[in-house]
């Protein structure tokens, strides 16, 4: 009989998951902790990420990075064009929308990253430096990964050749034994 409540307990708890759970455990009374749903009901939804908007900075930055990296090649042509201008902020917005674009855009992002990071934000240098330095570990990455390509097609070339010549090889070594034997015939006949 006891079971019974208990049960129901678990699975009222099994169902709700992790929504009756707090946000942040530890956190201080004093200070709430900063959530997408408390974000997008104080109205942090801007499009394109700014430095202005204080309470939103963080909110708005990584929804934008959010976006970028699931956006599409249509998605990213689109918003660099709206990004067009030499503010710190619209240059780090195209830092990341050009992050997650195609590997010939990653050195471009990776030069905006660097030259504009210290015009952010403080709050918002850690996340850009963390973009940025993912972006060097991709870079890295391909870097790698093209020089084993590379190393992979001089090793098949080399291989190719060594083929080549070993069917010469084997080709005059048919030859040298067909004299050979034409030689001992004529010897045995004599």
């Amino acid at each position: 009989m006891r079971l019974r409540p208990l049960l129901a307990c678990a699975i009222g708890l099994w169902l709700a998951g992790c929504e009756l759970l707090p946000e942040s455990p530890f956190a201080q009374p004093s200070r709430p902790a900063l959530s997408v749903a408390s974000s997008s009901a104080s109205g942090c939804q801007a499009e394109i990420p700014g430095f202005a908007d204080e309470a939103c900075l963080l909110h708005d930055w990584v929804a934008f990075g959010l976006a970028s990296q699931r956006g599409d090649r249509a998605w990213r042509d689109a918003m660099l064009t709206r990004l067009q201008g030499s503010a710190a902020e619209r240059r780090l917005a195209r830092a990341v929308a050009l992050a997650w674009g195609s590997e010939g855009q990653w050195d471009q992002a990776a030069d905006l990253y660097k030259a504009d990071l210290a015009a952010a934000p403080v709050a918002l240098q850690p996340l850009l430096r963390y973009w940025l330095n993912e972006l060097e570990g991709r870079r890295s990455m391909a870097g790698r990964l093209e020089s084993v390509r590379g190393e992979l097609a001089g090793t098949e070339q080399r291989r190719a050749a060594l083929e080549e010549k070993n069917t010469a090889l084997a080709e005059k070594l048919e030859a040298l034994t067909a004299i050979e034997q034409s030689i001992n015939l004529r010897q045995q006949t004599e």
